[in-house]
């Protein structure tokens, strides 16, 4: 089977792990929520998917056996997230998957009660998504991407790999609150480094096409693309105006710089997932997540696409090189 078509398969829940479960597990089917941010199709949110689903493989649950999926996807649309939110708390899953901060807000508008794990999500506490990283305390816990302090690594990348770089547009979505401190960490940096930062909020393609184009109206310009499910949704449209403009790029989830951004710096998405499955799998056999603390990322991951490099004219340094974890030729 193609790696494409394995992946599908992980989507729709229609394959059983090998293992058996506890005699415990098998009394009933148990039913896991999954709420992404994205769309079912999409690469990034498909290798995101099967990390968690292998990762409960492992741990002995089997799918359709021991455990019933319920996917929902927001498509980045976070107007409707609360209606998503209440379809599947309609449900009743004994526990679910959110993906990011705005979908976890949006579950918390209509349950207070079905235990939550999360991923990437930046300050869940300054969010008000949990009382404190050690003790959650309500129905709320799972596991932190990049902090505050991160953001500025993405400015120091750009200028490392682009040291002509001066201006730099940063896409964010504005309704997620988390991605206005990453602005505010890189703005208390830009100054040492030289650079003018210029907030782009992502609402949709054409205000992304105006942005790139003013931008590119004038030398030295560069971009950086927070992650959020608008990023990943026009990651595409982004990456081929940056190539027509000749602006280098540093995106916040690993697919921006496989589809031809110049370089990607953050979490360990993979892990980030995998860690999630077990504790959903600790939740499932009776544990509670008020008592489960919140988790920082334990990797971080550096990628940079050399032939985005080269057709840019840019000679990343080899030092830098060096330190990669990955690069694409």
């Amino acid at each position: 089977m193609r790696r494409r078509e394995f992946l599908g398969v992980l989507v729709t829940g229609a394959v059983a792990w090998p293992g058996v479960a506890s005699a415990q597990q098998q009394q009933r089917i148990r039913r896991i929520g999954i709420f992404m941010p994205g769309t079912a199709d999409d690469p990034e949110y498909q290798a995101r998917n099967a990390a968690f689903l292998l990762a409960l493989g492992a741990l002995g649950w089997d799918i359709g056996r021991s455990i019933r999926l319920e996917y929902r996807w927001g498509r980045g649309e976070t107007e409707h997230y609360r209606a998503i939110a209440a379809e599947l708390v309609a449900l009743t899953p004994d526990v679910i998957l959110a993906v990011g901060t705005a979908t976890v807000r949006a579950l918390l508008t209509v349950t207070r009660s079905v235990p939550i794990v999360f991923a990437n999500v930046t300050d869940p506490v300054g969010s008000s998504l949990v009382a404190s990283i050690a003790r959650p305390g309500g129905n709320v816990t799972g596991f932190t991407s990049v902090d505050f302090a991160f953001a500025g690594k993405w400015l120091e990348l750009l200028k490392n790999i682009a040291p002509r770089v001066t201006r730099v547009a940063v896409m964010r979505d504005s309704a997620i609150a988390s991605q206005m401190g990453l602005f505010g960490a890189m703005q208390s940096l830009a100054p040492s480094l030289g650079v003018e930062l210029q907030p782009v909020d992502m609402q949709g393609a054409a205000d992304i096409e105006r942005a790139i184009v003013a931008l590119a109206s004038e030398p030295n310009g560069g971009l950086i693309i927070s992650s959020s499910a608008r990023g990943i949704l026009h990651r595409d449209l982004i990456n081929a105006l940056a190539a027509r403009h000749r602006l280098p790029t540093i995106f916040g989830f690993r697919t921006g710089v496989a589809s031809g951004g110049l370089a990607y710096y953050g979490t360990d998405e993979g892990g980030q997932f995998r860690r999630a499955a077990g504790y959903v799998d600790r939740i499932l056999k009776g544990e509670k997540p008020a008592d489960l603390p919140v988790q920082a990322p334990t990797k971080y991951d550096l990628v940079i696409n050399l032939k985005t490099a080269k057709a840019l004219g840019i000679i990343v340094p080899p030092a830098l090189l060096a330190t990669a974890d990955e690069v694409i030729e």
